[in-house]
């Protein structure tokens, strides 16, 4: 697989919503306890674990822009962590959620719907690859396939 990062929230974000209790739409964050599966991190890259106070809130992702962006609910720890800084490593929260989907964009912000993969998150390292060598995406995203939310942006490296 070519080298890659996933990309968590920036640490400047984390730190504005906790200092704040707003999220990028300037609405109130809710907390929530973690009280069941899911609850990831989109800082750390981790789940929280049970009893934690997490912050929920929406996040504008920074690309790709265009007619495909779209803001994201994501949860946050409410307490500090540190960022995930991994390379060539699938973020812990990607290989734990049970359906996730792999959108690439190319350079205009356009999706490459032939790129498009839903598998595991355990499975997923072959929808990545993909994506990764495909020379015309310029920006990958990992999020649920569910609810659609972003887990984590990938950079080529």
């Amino acid at each position: 697989m070519p080298g890659f990062r996933c990309l968590p929230i920036p640490t400047e974000t984390a730190t504005r919503w906790r200092a704040t209790g707003h999220d990028d739409r300037g609405l109130a964050l809710h907390r929530r306890l973690v009280d069941g599966p899911g609850f990831p991190c989109r800082h750390c890259l981790q789940l929280g674990e049970a009893g934690e106070a997490m912050l929920l809130g929406s996040y504008h992702l920074p690309n790709p822009q265009g007619v495909y962006w779209t803001p994201s609910p994501i949860f946050l720890h409410a307490r500090d962590c540190t960022r995930f800084t991994a390379r060539d490593e699938i973020a812990p929260i990607v290989l734990a959620n049970g359906l996730v989907s792999v959108r690439a964009y190319d350079a205009a912000g356009l999706c490459l719907y032939a790129l498009g993969a839903v598998s595991e998150g355990a499975s997923v390292a072959p929808a990545l690859e993909r994506a990764l060598a495909d020379a015309r995406a310029r920006w990958i995203n990992i999020h649920t396939a569910r609810p659609g939310c972003l887990l984590t942006a990938v950079e080529r490296l």
